[in-house]
C-alpha cells in the first residue's frame, strides 16, 4: 500500500540565488495555486502572494518574473527532519 504525504514542501529558486520554502498540505493546493497564480503571470514584475499557511502573522510575495525553479517534496509524517 502506498504511503500518503502529509504535506507538500515547495522549494522556490529564484534570480540572484535566493531560496525559500513553503508548505501546501495537499498537492491539489499547491497546483491550484501555482496554476491560478504563478503561471498565467510568470512574466510579470509585479508581486503575487506566496501562501504561508504554517507561519501566524507573515507574508511572502515574489515577482513570478525572477521564479527560477521550483521542487515540490512530499513531507510524510514519519519523515525524519533532515535539517
Amino acid at each position: 500500500m502506498p504511503r500518503t504525504p502529509s504535506e507538500f514542501a515547495v522549494h522556490i529558486m529564484m534570480e540572484g540565488g535566493h531560496r525559500e520554502e513553503v508548505r501546501f498540505s495537499t498537492i491539489q493546493e499547491f497546483q491550484k495555486w501555482y496554476s491560478g497564480e504563478l503561471v498565467p503571470k510568470s512574466a510579470s514584475s509585479d508581486f503575487i502572494n506566496v501562501p504561508i499557511k504554517n507561519i501566524q502573522g507573515e507574508y511572502m510575495v515574489v515577482r513570478p518574473s525572477s521564479v527560477l525553479a521550483l521542487r515540490v517534496e512530499p513531507i510524510f509524517a514519519g519523515s525524519v527532519d533532515r535539517f
